[in-house]
Parts: C-alpha cells; sequence; structure tokens
C-alpha cells in the first residue's frame, strides 16, 4: 500500500507528491457508508439523485471506487455502471471528494467503467449530469428525443429503475431532473 502525507486539511486527505488516491477497485460491502457519506453533499445540491442504503447494496457490483491510501475503507471516489438493455448502459453516481477534483480520480473511475461497459458488449453509454464538460471531454454528446428504436422504448417504460425513466426523458421525472443534460457515449 502507498503511504501519503496529510496538509492538515479536513478529513486527512492525502496531497503532495506521493498517491492521493488508489483505485479504481471494485467496491464491497463495507465501502456502502463510504459511498453514501461521499455522494451526501452532491444529493444535497440535487446533482446526485437520492437513493435508500438498501440500493446501494442492491447496485454494490456495479460500483468502483477510489480509496485513501493509508485507509482502504476511506472512499475518495465512486461510480457504478448500469446496464439499461442489450446496448445500452447508464453511469450513475460518479462523484469525487471536493479535494480530488482535477487530479484524475473521476476521469480513472470512468476510464474503467467503459473498459467494462465494453468487455460487457454495450455499445452506447448515457449519463445524465451537470457536468457537461467533464463528460464531453471524454467522449459523451447531449442527446434529445428517443435514444431507442419504438420497440424497445416499450420493453424500457416496463422498468421500475428511475435511471431508465431518465434515460427516456420521461415527465414523471423531470422535476427531479431540472437542468441535468442527457449525454450518450457511442463505444
Amino acid at each position: 500500500m502507498t503511504h501519503a502525507h496529510t496538509d492538515g486539511r479536513p478529513g486527512g486527505i492525502p496531497s503532495g507528491p506521493a498517491a492521493a488516491w488508489r483505485g479504481p477497485v471494485p467496491a464491497h460491502t463495507g465501502h456502502v457508508r463510504g459511498i453514501r457519506e461521499l455522494v451526501k453533499p452532491y444529493v444535497s445540491s440535487r446533482a446526485i439523485v437520492a437513493k435508500p442504503a438498501v440500493s446501494y447494496f442492491e447496485a454494490l457490483q456495479e460500483f468502483l471506487v477510489v480509496l485513501d491510501p493509508t485507509d482502504d475503507d476511506r472512499v475518495l471516489g465512486c461510480g457504478a455502471l448500469h446496464v439499461m438493455w442489450e446496448d445500452v448502459a447508464e453511469v450513475r453516481t460518479l462523484a469525487v471528494h471536493p479535494s480530488l477534483k482535477g487530479q484524475g480520480a473521476g476521469s480513472a473511475i470512468l476510464s474503467k467503467l467503459l473498459e467494462r461497459a465494453r468487455a460487457i458488449g454495450v455499445s452506447r453509454v448515457f449519463c445524465l449530469t451537470f457536468e457537461t464538460a467533464f463528460f464531453g471531454s471524454h467522449g459523451f454528446a447531449e442527446i434529445e428525443g428517443d435514444p431507442v428504436t419504438p420497440d424497445v422504448y416499450a420493453e424500457l417504460l416496463q422498468s421500475y429503475d428511475e435511471g431508465v425513466a431518465e434515460f427516456l426523458d420521461l415527465d414523471r421525472v423531470k422535476p427531479n431532473t431540472l437542468g441535468n443534460a442527457r449525454m450518450l457515449l457511442q463505444l
């Protein structure tokens, strides 16, 4: 394990020449509390949709995390890949600790999630975001209208998943997603 020093910032976030984070690695059950703490400010600002703890446990296998290099249980970044259809997946809950912004942790998580998407045969990756410049720098482009054929749209309408509703741009989710951009990447 790499050791780093801290500069006295709250939470003891590593800084300086040593690695500021380790990963991305697959999340485990002990990381759920840290993921929820990390995304709490994003939920408060409505950048990430609030979810109960059980939702994080149910989706745990979808998550990658970056960790404090001195504490494998301290989550400093996270992101998930949720498959929606045979050729479409969504990047969800991509977040990094504010002290890591601009240090490549978010890009590392996104790159690994896109690798996963390719490995399982997904050809398009969706996200709903306020961070259009970040996702745009990774090849995502804003979309409008129906991103799937009418027969697939009809199948997806049967999903109870809010992310699928966001992907389809259904009216029932619009109050929760005001200002977010729907973006898509062709792999």
